[in-house]
């Protein structure tokens, strides 16, 4: 019995440590923003304020950070303020869309890819309808 229970001790660690390194596939919906300009905005807080949610205008860092075509580094925030940042290839994909696109304000768009941390690896992306 203990030769059992060692054999299915073992598996499930193996499991465990497998199903950390995965990474999860799906579709992301957002504003498309600078990375670096909204990570800027995002550490921009009085230390001693506890309550920065409350403060904050996740509208306006979006405005204030809409990508241009000088922009190398993308990120997507999300509706519920959650953001991913891009792989290199997202990166050059987003560029490629803003490049087109030449909007000034908020830009929204659609994202497919794999999580990994987060990064996502952009398989496409595109403007939402």
């Amino acid at each position: 019995m203990s030769q059992n229970l060692m054999t299915l001790t073992w598996r499930f660690a193996v499991l465990l440590c497998l199903s950390s390194a995965l990474s999860f596939g799906g579709t992301w919906s957002g504003a498309l923003v600078d990375s670096k300009c909204y990570d800027a905005e995002e550490r921009d807080v009085n230390p001693t304020d506890t309550l920065t949610n409350v403060d904050r205008d996740g509208n306006r860092e979006i405005r204030y950070c809409s990508p241009s075509v000088r922009t190398r580094s993308f990120a997507i925030v999300q509706s519920d303020g959650q953001s991913f940042k891009f792989d290199p290839a997202g990166n050059a994909k987003a560029a490629e869309l803003v490049g087109k696109t030449r909007k000034k304000s908020r830009l929204a768009v659609a994202v497919t890819g794999e999580l990994n941390k987060s990064t996502i690896q952009v398989d496409s992306i595109s403007i939402a309808r």
